[in-house]
Parts: structure tokens; sequence; C-alpha cells
């Protein structure tokens, strides 16, 4: 392998902006509290409804409130994931192919299961 004499900024170049590193670290630091927020009200929840059935679980997600918020959480989780998971993927992998393919299924892959998680939500707030 030939010794590069080129200097750090010259192969740093073109390599892309670093002008979204800040507002993906806000992103992941907001997301973090609306998380921490919205798991205090979950498990809240869930403490009060030990020992409830079916019936009881069903009346719980048709209140407005508690889908909405059940809803919020989901899509934090989900958006939390992605942006850490896109962090770990483009610090670590350094193939190029492997690096785009990885990102595309991590945004197909979050997006999937948050859609399914919201429509999940949905179905049973509506059957209450």
């Amino acid at each position: 392998m030939a010794t590069s004499f080129r200097s750090p900024l010259a192969r740093a170049r073109g390599l892309g902006s670093a002008k979204e590193g800040v507002h993906h670290w806000k992103l992941q630091r907001l997301t973090s509290v609306s998380e921490f927020l919205l798991e205090i009200w979950f498990v809240t929840q869930l403490v009060r409804m030990v020992g409830s059935g079916y019936v009881e679980w069903v009346a719980w997600f048709g209140s407005p409130i508690n889908a909405s918020l059940m809803a919020l959480w989901i899509i934090s989780v989900f958006y939390h994931t992605k942006l850490g998971l896109q962090v770990v993927i483009e610090d670590y992998v350094h193939a190029r192919a492997l690096k785009i393919g990885a990102l595309v299924a991590l945004n197909l892959g979050v997006t999937a299961l948050a859609v399914a998680s919201l429509v999940s939500i949905v179905t049973i707030s509506l059957r209450g």
C-alpha cells in the first residue's frame, strides 16, 4: 500500500458536510427526554392496570389521551432508535455500498415497525 502524503484536511475533503451533526445530536437528546417522560407515564399506567383483563385494556386504549400518548411514545422510540443506529452505521461501516444498504434497511425496518405499531394502537382504540 502506498503512503499518502496528503494532509488530514485534504483526505477529509469530499467526505460530506459535518453541518448536520449538531442537529442530529439535538434530536437524539430531544427524543431521549420525550421517551423518559412518556415512559414514566407508561410505567405508572402499567402499575395501575396490574391484574386488569382484556376488556379493561381495550377500554384503556379506547381513551384518546392514552392512545395518543402511546402513539407519541412509539414514534419517539422508533425515531430515537433510527437516529442511534444511523450513527453506528455511519461511524463503523466503511464500505460505501454496505453502508447505503444498511441505512436503507434501517429506514425501511424502523418505518415498517413504527407503522405496524401505530396501526395496532388505532385498531385497538377504535374497537373500544
